[in-house]
C-alpha cells in the first residue's frame, strides 16, 4: 500500500483543490494536492515537500484528519490528510492544469478522486 500525504488548505472559508494534467493518471480529475512519501519520510514533511515542488508554496501543518485507504485498481493508497495554511508564496502550480479555491459546500460539484471524497464524507461536515 502507498502512503499518500494531502492538504486540505485553507483561505478563510474556502479550500485548495487541483486539477491533475492530461498525461498524470486520473486525467482532469480534481484533487487535494499532496504526494506520495518517501520511505521513511514522515508525512508531514514529505507533505511540506510536495505542495512547495507542486504549488511553490509554503504551508503550515495544522492539523491531522483520519487516513482513508482506497483501491484504485492498478494502486492501493493510505491516504494522510493534513489541514494546512500558506505560510508564504504565490501558488504557482507546476505540474497540475488548475487550481482553485471553492467553498466547502461546492466541492461537489468537481469531479474529485474517490480517495479525496471519502476524506469529504469523514469530515460530516466538521470543518475547523
Amino acid at each position: 500500500m502507498t502512503e499518500v500525504a494531502c492538504a486540505l488548505i485553507k483561505r478563510g472559508d474556502e479550500i485548495l483543490i487541483t486539477q491533475r494534467s492530461e498525461v498524470m493518471s486520473h486525467p482532469l480529475m480534481w484533487e487535494f494536492p499532496g504526494g506520495k512519501l518517501f520511505p521513511g519520510e514522515s508525512p508531514e514533511r514529505g507533505l511540506i515537500r510536495e505542495i512547495m515542488e507542486e504549488l511553490n508554496i509554503k504551508i503550515k501543518v495544522e492539523q491531522l484528519l483520519p487516513s482513508v485507504k482506497h483501491d484504485y485498481g492498478s494502486l492501493r493508497i493510505k491516504l494522510i490528510p493534513f489541514i494546512c495554511s500558506i505560510e508564504s508564496g504565490d501558488i504557482l502550480p507546476t505540474e497540475h492544469k488548475d487550481v482553485k479555491w471553492l467553498k466547502k459546500e461546492d466541492l461537489n460539484n468537481y469531479s474529485l478522486l474517490e480517495a479525496d471524497l471519502k476524506i469529504i464524507d469523514c469530515m460530516n461536515g466538521r470543518w475547523k
